[in-house]
């Protein structure tokens, strides 16, 4: 069928749940190259003030609980994260984990954000929303949630090649 010949309820329910796999997609690859790069690597940043492997990690892992906030939908309370405090989320990213650790991390944030979208009901996704104190529709800030994930998967790329780590998908 034509979009324009489809129930609008419909297309919304379509629209995350292509979100959602493209998402799993994001997922896979971010969870691939953070077991791929050495523990060796967590530290190391492109130049002063930038973040490092582990830091890109985990703001993936801090924002993958941060954007289904903006639904009413709770931060798991183990994360420190409070959605109305950034200060919260630099703490998060900041932490001195291992690769195990920043891996699982990124993991359980990843669950987080599968369950917010599967729970969040596509009626919300028109609704207006206040969110980085604008504006949005619900629909706009999970397409916000998966470009943020590619944004930050292509700086992990970019960070992999420059410690010669080979993404595993394009071996």
């Amino acid at each position: 069928l034509p979009m324009a010949a489809t129930p609008a309820r419909a297309q919304q329910a379509s629209v995350t749940t292509d979100l959602m796999a493209d998402i799993q997609q994001v997922r896979d690859k971010l969870v691939a190259l953070a077991k791929a790069m050495p523990e060796n690597t967590y530290d190391w940043r492109p130049g002063p003030g930038v973040r490092s492997v582990r830091e890109v990690f985990l703001h993936v892992a801090s924002d993958n609980y941060l954007m289904p906030s903006a639904f009413g939908v709770a931060v798991d309370p183990s994360t420190g994260i409070k959605a109305d405090d950034f200060k919260t989320l630099t703490t998060f990213e900041h932490q001195a984990l291992g690769r195990d650790a920043t891996v699982a991390a990124m993991e359980k944030s990843f669950d987080h954000l599968a369950k917010a979208m599967r729970d969040v009901p596509s009626s919300r996704l028109p609704e207006k929303i206040k969110f980085f104190g604008q504006d949005f529709t619900g629909q706009r800030i999970w397409v916000m949630t998966a470009t943020h994930l590619h944004e930050h998967l292509g700086q992990a790329i970019a960070y992999a090649r420059s410690n010669k780590v080979v993404p595993p998908w394009s071996k």
